[in-house]
């Protein structure tokens, strides 16, 4: 393995928290999962930057990308993707070379291809598809209010079943709960403010009507057991996108999947084919 140089921190002028490291010629940019986008420090940042190795080894430079921050009320998915099409203008000269959007990252970036696809190669969508599963989107609806309210108690027992969906884990989502809602009302990685206008756009989100218009190549990864982007929501957003590979990974979750060692691999494998 490649050993990787320093990671570089900045803010965009526009308020983007960003990570870059490694130094290759192709440019990878990151998108991160969410409600609520942080950087990875820490044990979360060593692991980050293993799972991201193989770019590195293969001639990426990565960018990590959080939102913006103090994002208005009302700002929706295809507003953020905006935001990333103008990051991409000022730090990395108009254009990247893939662009790996990680569940609500890849929400992100199929809007990113179908307004800029001037400004990106290819794009990868990891647990990610065109709309969220009713289960998911009724979850966000009671995050979105205990979020309003500053109830931390609800917040985080509703946060943790994002991570521990099943009836059993019930005890200890309420366990947890409080714990994890005081983390997201600290504003101490991203002001809460934004986590409720990420849930609001999560609510209303659904970029069917706009995955015709992407021209670049893509691929879809998900697992077949995930909760939140199920299997024919995958496989109908796979239809829609003109250019369009999907690799389905058998028995495998929404957290399983997007922490696999597997997925860098396959998403070279991909880039590698075009």
């Amino acid at each position: 393995m490649t050993e990787q140089p320093a990671v570089l921190r900045g803010t965009t002028s526009h308020g983007m928290e960003y990570l870059t490291w490694g130094a290759g010629s192709r440019t990878l940019l990151f998108i991160p999962g969410g409600p609520g986008s942080g950087l990875p420090v820490g044990l979360t940042g060593r692991l980050s930057r293993r799972w991201f190795a193989p770019f590195v080894d293969a001639g990426f430079t990565i960018w990590y990308v959080t939102r913006r921050r103090n994002m208005p009320r009302g700002h929706t998915v295809a507003d953020m993707a905006d935001d990333y099409g103008l990051m991409i203008d000022e730090e990395l000269d108009g254009r990247v070379d893939l662009v790996v959007g990680e569940s609500y990252g890849g929400m992100i970036a199929q809007y990113l291809a179908a307004r800029h696809g001037e400004r990106v190669g290819e794009v990868a969508m990891v647990v990610a598809a065109a709309d969220v599963s009713a289960w998911g989107k009724e979850v966000d609806s009671r995050l979105a209010p205990a979020l309003e309210r500053g109830d931390a108690a609800a917040v985080g027992a509703a946060f943790a079943e994002y991570i521990l969906p099943s009836d059993r884990a019930r005890w200890l989502r309420r366990l947890m709960g409080p714990w994890i809602g005081r983390g997201l009302l600290s504003g101490k990685n991203y002001p809460a403010s934004d986590v409720l206008v990420e849930v609001e756009a999560e609510i209303a989100f659904d970029a069917r009507s706009v995955l015709s218009d992407i021209a670049v190549p893509v691929i879809v990864l998900c697992g077949d057991e995930d909760l939140f982007f199920p299997a024919d929501l995958v496989e109908e957003t796979a239809r829609l996108i003109p250019d369009c590979a999907r690799v389905r990974y058998a028995g495998q979750g929404h957290v399983k999947v997007a922490t696999s060692g597997q997925v860098p691999r396959d998403i070279l494998a991909f880039v590698d084919r075009h």
